[in-house]
């Protein structure tokens, strides 16, 4: 049974007794390790020869000499010669000098684990068997890199940070993996109410959750006193997370909150999230560009239908976000510049939730339909050909 031991290699000097493939990839994780490098061999590599070239290690060229390890603090011994090999793990010996030894690790003093990290999480993984201890080593990274193994950092003395998530349409699986991360490492989240609140049941209960669902005519905050939360928490040395649904900086106000973050010196970053403006088209299987039907799309929001001449006679799919109430404008403006009354239509309520509703109609027939099919929001309004791309007997299949 070996005894587990994490060094640290700042200045101190470690010897590389070959520059093969083995000691090619040491020397770079020692170099990563700031370790002061010294390479031992008769014939260099590129690698090894680049990085001596940048003064970022010695290299020796020639054999290994008794005496070479003087001095040394730990030495990796991985050339192709055996009795080379033996004679320099007996020199470390009696030197009392750390030895890995490459062709023979369970002979010599020390040995290399399997190793990765995640972000500031190092990992390493030992047995008798390299081969299964990197298998291990790897299932063990994919779950901290998916935020399935986690332990939230303890709170430093530093200063506090905040960060926009966009956590994606409806269902919480749709959350990026970087921005579910973050999640769990906050102090304070503040949230939305679009955003997945199944998300909030996963967290530490002494995270601190404040609600700030904004919807037509009832703020719970209103945008100034969410920046004022976002500032004042930061401030407090606190991880704050801004959790949006969709993505921040899609009609989600995500840039004011950054300029207030800025303005306060505070540490702010922004992590994508899917658009509905995209994800909820998809999630009725309606693609927003289709070759032969649309070369691209415009995105608008529906809180307030300006002129859209240019928006119509572009010919491009028009997606509308958060326009339920004002539908009958915005068949209005559509109409008035030229779309046809027979123009496809398509209203997704809560997409990627079990209560997901599409309705499909036209510009001369919605408004009397969505009437009777109730619409409410959060729904997103599609407008183009592209609602009839895939045929209904498909479509079936796609959205299941």
């Amino acid at each position: 049974m070996t005894y587990p031991l994490h060094l640290h290699l700042v200045g101190k000097k470690v010897v590389v007794i070959g520059a093969g493939r083995v000691a090619t990839r040491r020397v770079l994780e020692l170099v990563k390790a700031n370790a002061l490098v010294t390479v031992i061999a008769p014939e260099i590599g590129s690698v090894i020869s680049g990085l001596a070239a940048e003064n970022k290690i010695d290299v020796i060229q020639r054999n290994y000499f008794v005496g070479d390890l003087l001095g040394s603090w730990l030495v990796h011994i991985a050339t192709n010669d055996a009795l080379t090999n033996e004679q320099v793990a007996k020199d470390a010996s009696e030197l009392h000098i750390w030895a890995i030894q490459a062709d023979n690790a369970l002979e010599t003093d020390a040995s290399t684990p399997a190793v990765g990290a995640v972000d500031d999480i190092a990992i390493s993984v030992t047995s008798g068997d390299p081969g299964r201890s990197a298998a291990y080593k790897n299932q063990i990274i994919e779950q901290l890199s998916q935020g399935l193994l986690h332990e939230r950092p303890r709170r430093l003395k530093e200063n506090g940070s905040v960060v926009l998530i966009g956590a994606g349409p409806g269902d919480p699986g749709l959350i990026t993996i970087r921005g579910y991360r973050a999640l769990l490492d906050a102090d304070v989240v503040v949230f939305d109410r679009l955003a997945p609140a199944v998300l909030l049941d996963n967290l530490h209960p002494d995270i601190e959750l404040i609600d700030a669902s904004k919807s037509p005519g009832n703020h719970v905050l209103t945008q100034n006193e969410i920046n004022d939360v976002l500032v004042s928490r930061a401030k407090e040395g606190l991880r704050v997370v801004r959790l949006k649904g969709g993505d921040p900086f899609v009609f989600g106000r995500g840039s004011e909150e950054v300029n207030a973050c800025v303005q306060a010196d505070i540490q702010v970053e922004v992590i994508p999230g899917i658009s509905s403006s995209i994800a909820a088209p998809s999630a009725a299987g309606i693609p927003v560009t289709h070759r032969g039907l649309s070369t691209g799309f415009t995105v608008i929001s529906g809180h307030q239908i300006d002129d859209l001449k240019g928006v119509v006679t572009s010919g491009l799919t028009t997606v509308v976000l958060m326009g339920v109430a004002t539908l009958a404008n915005l068949v209005t403006e559509f109409t008035k510049h030229g779309a046809s009354q027979s123009t496809p239509i398509a209203i997704i309520e809560n997409a990627y939730l079990p209560e997901q509703k599409t309705l499909t109609s036209t510009l001369g027939d919605v408004v009397h339909d969505a009437h009777l099919a109730k619409v409410t929001n959060p729904a997103v309004i599609v407008i183009g050909e592209v609602v009839h791309a895939i045929s209904p007997e498909i479509l079936s299949e796609v959205t299941k």
